[in-house]
């Protein structure tokens, strides 16, 4: 069994396309499933980490829902910050079922073990204020201590499953809890004050020279934004 990561899918929804957003995502849905398709099996683990569709609602969801669900393999779903679809996990459970999706589980406030690793993760935020009033309206301040206490349960929930051996755990972020020379400190704290040493990362597009993987803060970072990898999924195990 392998596991695999990869953000920011970006699927249509009720049908925006990503062409405009330059050449890289010409074709991104078919591009991307045929790389799936060639690299993940059916019993590996994708973690999918976060903007994954377009839609605005549930029913918008759905189509672009049946077609992850259809790739091969089991997805552990992160939301992201354009998934305004997106509900509780009873709620998103409830319509998998409805719509007989079988492949697919949410992370949140849990982690997972797959591959001999203990996955977890949330959506994470900014904490850059330049970049904040820029992009959102919002409560920064609560968002980043609400996520970083997501992330802490998480990671502490993969802890649990793996004897409490950090090097066995695998931390996954929509948000990248570090970025061209700003961090968000508690997100960082949630993972180095209990040993984590690497985090998946997306949300970052168009930006294509920074390295696969970078440390900050003591962690190792690496890049999962599907636009950054062509449309592949990374191998994580």
């Amino acid at each position: 069994m392998s596991v695999f990561a990869i953000s920011d899918l970006h699927l249509p929804g009720a049908g925006k396309s990503m062409d405009i957003f330059g050449p890289r995502w010409q074709n991104h849905v078919k591009r991307l499933e045929d790389n799936w398709r060639a690299v993940v099996g059916g019993g590996d683990t994708v973690v999918v980490g976060g903007d994954i569709s377009w839609a605005q609602t549930e029913a918008e969801a759905v189509g672009d829902l049946l077609f992850l669900d259809s790739l091969p393999g089991e997805k552990l779903l992160l939301e992201g910050n354009h998934d305004y679809w997106w509900h509780t996990t009873a709620r998103l459970e409830s319509l998998f079922a409805e719509n007989g999706i079988t492949t697919m589980r949410i992370m949140r406030n849990n982690a997972f073990e797959r591959g001999g690793f203990a996955l977890c993760g949330t959506r994470g935020w900014f904490s850059d204020e330049a970049v904040q009033r820029r992009a959102f309206d919002a409560d920064f301040d609560k968002l980043i201590a609400r996520e970083a206490g997501r992330l802490a349960a998480s990671v502490d929930d993969a802890l649990a499953l793996v004897c409490g051996d950090a090097g066995r755990v695998r931390a996954f972020l929509h948000f990248p809890a570090s970025f061209g020379g700003a961090s968000t400190e508690p997100i960082l704290n949630a993972l180095s004050s209990r040993g984590v040493g690497i985090v998946y990362f997306g949300h970052i597009h168009g930006v294509y020279s920074y390295p696969p993987s970078y440390t900050a803060g003591g962690v190792e970072h690496r890049a999962m934004a599907a636009d950054y990898l062509r449309f592949v999924p990374r191998l994580v195990k």
